[in-house]
């Protein structure tokens, strides 16, 4: 993960490519520039397509990740409360545990009592119950509390191509 925004400049050309390539991420560069030709009017060459997509990606305008069907793995909402008697010696141990442990899908920092959260996938609910009491044993100093809940019945799980059209407007 990156720790600043991409410095990139969008053109209409690249929010009208990231919208095509999150309604189908499969779709080729030459597939692509015949949809910006036909429904953007938008000529452009397929290499010029794909030289655009290597810059995006290079630049970090969007990342490329592997998600596995939501039907193969439980997914839980891990929300992490701190113990602040050990927080100065210990959180950072902690926060890249979670952060690089293999069960992490995302991971976020919040404001509020419950400051780390992370959805996390399990194969079972028997082995997001070992993770949680294995993270207590390695971490427990730091942690005063883990509230998880169980995320079912995943209605949504893609980026609507829609969005890119609000990336030429004011950001925030």
């Amino acid at each position: 993960m990156t720790d600043n925004a991409p410095d990139w400049e969008f053109s209409e050309r690249d929010m009208c490519i990231l919208r095509e390539l999150s309604a189908d991420p499969k779709r080729s560069s030459r597939e692509l520039a015949d949809l910006l030709e036909s429904k953007y009017d938008i000529d452009v060459s397929h290499v010029t397509i794909s030289e655009s997509i290597r810059e995006m990606r290079n630049e970090g305008v969007f990342r490329e990740t592997i998600v596995p069907n939501e039907e193969l793995f439980n997914f839980a909402l891990f929300e992490f409360k701190f113990n602040p008697e050990h927080f100065a010696d210990s959180w950072h141990d902690a926060m890249v545990s979670i952060r690089d442990d293999r069960h992490t899908l995302f991971y976020f920092l919040s404001d509020g009592e419950y400051q780390w959260k992370s959805v996390m996938m399990f194969p079972s609910r028997t082995a997001e119950s070992r993770w949680i009491h294995d993270f207590y044993k390695e971490h427990g100093d730091v942690i005063q509390n883990i509230r998880n809940s169980v995320v079912h019945n995943v209605l949504k799980f893609k980026t609507d191509p829609e969005l890119f059209t609000e990336l030429d407007g004011e950001r925030s």
